[in-house]
């Protein structure tokens, strides 16, 4: 049996697309030993670094890309119809990282695709790619592709003009992408990219546009889609039969399937790049730590950040205490030792020129909190106001030599004016090196039964006797394949009701799954240069996130979790 590489895949964090999460896409390529694996969410990527990590702590090779959204023109060109004509304002495209460089290709235009080129989609144009490309790997991607579209529009002309632009660009980096999943318009693909493949001397690769893993999570998958349609909630639909993608071969298929469906008589190569291109694709993520630049101020005769550090720490001692006995020389000593030793005396500069600033600025500030607590050089600067020696806590609880990892201050601000603080950060450091923080919205088990019982057309009373039952932990809402085992909801285990059974069996497969982003309520990042640079970012609206007015606000594509490692 040939080997082969899935190339084209979403995950949950196609927002109500993609219906699997990260680990199952690397458990099942791990079951059918494959031994890499791509992720190409929609017009994000968002779960790139959940993946990276995930994936190579299962032994399976990474494939960090995307498919973008390529406009039909300008990137900034906002119109849909050309002439008084309606016309389709973007294509798609699958690039896929080479290497860091090609992260770092790939971070910039998701984020300029959101910044700059958002118009239903976020989109990113010629001019841009021309700009950054280095790095990527480039496919044609699916039916609605930057070539296939216009060969579904029988227009092989205008096919041959993008093939021959995508060649010249990326060079022996570009394929002419196939799939077959049964529906008449991959007939006019499979039919007319053989002959400009030949013609034009570009390679043939072949992809499964996975949007799910199993073949049976088809239906559960077109509900996800139903959820997503907010016109037609509340409305019966018959999932089962109304397919909003036409068929159920949307799935994770395995290598003997696709070898079955691409001869290499008809389809020369294409089973095989696809482990030539996973071959070509090795991203290795610095272990670096960004910190942002502290400027030292003009006034001081430091010279360093480590001395500025030290300078400010005991000017802080000598007013917080009256008298500087051995028992604090010998505490403000030692922690300065390992705060500079550890090399995050830069952290600790930002952190306390932010809290002063937010003092001066009327703005209430926490007395501190958690382990922080225990930092007397934290006390002298003013970031926490708790004597650790009063109180007998511990250096080491906070930030210890033996165990090395990045310190975790927690800062309370007054809700009503923490964008005063947000503003000066944005100041000092630019505003295109400060971003808040994405966070997901997931399908809890009480959502997801709402969500699935709408499109299925169940009363909300019937829901509402489900959901009421299920019980919330410690923040945390109980899992559905728990809540079901109880005594109060065994019985919709043991219904015979198909509506009820259909509730249950495509709930239990969307359980869990992203459901939209949002802003964190309190999650600031600061990067040493333009944010890009480091991770992706996109815009966010700040409506109901503890911002004043509804408005787009720059957020990272990571969440707080991943950002941390990144």
């Amino acid at each position: 049996m040939p080997e082969f590489i899935h190339l084209h895949n979403h995950s949950h964090y196609s927002l109500l697309d993609g219906a699997c999460k990260v680990e199952s896409l690397i458990k099942v390529a791990g079951e059918n030993d494959m031994s890499a694996v791509a992720l190409t969410d929609h017009g994000v990527t968002f779960g790139s670094f959940e993946f990276y990590k995930k994936a190579n702590k299962n032994g399976i090779k990474p494939i960090l890309g995307c498919e973008l959204y390529v406009a039909d023109g300008p990137r900034f060109n906002k119109a849909l119809t050309i002439a008084g004509k309606k016309k389709r304002n973007y294509f798609h495209l699958i690039l896929l990282a080479k290497n860091y460089q090609g992260y770092k290709s790939l971070n910039k235009l998701t984020s300029r695709a959101h910044t700059e080129g958002y118009y239903y989609k976020p989109r990113i144009d010629r001019e841009l790619l021309s700009e950054c490309h280095d790095g990527l790997i480039a496919l044609s991607a699916c039916a609605g592709g930057v070539v296939s579209a216009h060969l579904v529009n029988q227009d092989l002309e205008a096919a041959r003009e993008a093939a021959i632009w995508y060649r010249e660009l990326f060079g022996k980096d570009f394929y002419l992408e196939v799939q077959n999943h049964g529906i008449p318009v991959d007939e006019y693909i499979l039919q007319g990219m053989p002959i400009l493949a030949k013609e034009l001397e570009i390679p043939l690769v072949a992809t499964n546009d996975c949007h799910y893993i199993r073949k049976e999570h088809a239906i559960a998958h077109n509900v996800l889609l139903n959820i997503r349609d907010a016109s037609k909630n509340g409305a019966k639909i018959d999932v089962e039969s109304e397919l909003r993608y036409g068929t159920t071969n949307y799935y994770f298929k395995t290598a003997a399937e696709m070898a079955e469906l691409f001869p290499e008589k008809d389809f020369p190569g294409a089973i095989e790049n696809t482990v030539a291109i996973a071959e070509q694709c090795a991203v290795d993520m610095p272990k670096e730590l960004y910190m942002p630049n502290f400027p030292i101020p003009k006034e001081s005769s430091a010279t360093t950040l480590d001395d500025y550090l030290k300078e400010i720490t005991w000017r802080g001692i000598e007013k917080r205490y009256d008298e500087v006995t051995p028992e604090v020389r010998e505490r403000t000593d030692f922690e300065l030792d390992v705060i500079t030793r550890m090399g995050y005396s830069g952290y600790f500069l930002i952190v306390q020129d932010f809290i002063q600033a937010a003092r001066d600025r009327g703005v209430s500030v926490g007395p501190g909190r958690g382990s922080a607590a225990g930092s007397i050089a934290a006390y002298a600067m003013g970031i926490t106001n708790i004597d650790p020696l009063k109180y007998d806590l511990l250096f080491e609880r906070f930030l210890n030599p033996d165990r090395v990892s990045m310190p975790d201050i927690d800062i309370d601000f007054a809700d009503d004016k923490r964008e005063k603080v947000i503003d000066y950060v944005k100041e000092k450091y630019g505003h295109d090196a400060v971003a808040q923080i994405i966070t997901f919205g997931t399908l809890s088990s009480r959502a997801v039964l709402k969500d699935v019982g709408r499109v299925l057309g169940i009363p909300l009373s019937t829901i509402l006797s489900i959901t009421e039952k299920i019980t919330v932990k410690f923040g945390r809402v109980q899992a559905l394949k728990d809540a079901i085992e109880g005594p109060e909801l065994r019985w919709v285990k043991e219904s015979t009701d198909p509506q009820i059974k259909k509730l249950i069996e495509y709930s239990l497969v969307l359980e869990g799954f992203c459901r939209n982003a949002s802003l964190h309520a309190a999650g600031v990042v600061i990067a040493p240069g333009p944010l890009d640079e480091y991770v992706p970012i996109l815009t966010v609206s700040s409506k109901g996130a503890g911002a004043g007015s509804d408005e787009q606000v720059i957020v990272t594509q990571y969440d707080m979790n991943c950002l941390e490692h990144a």
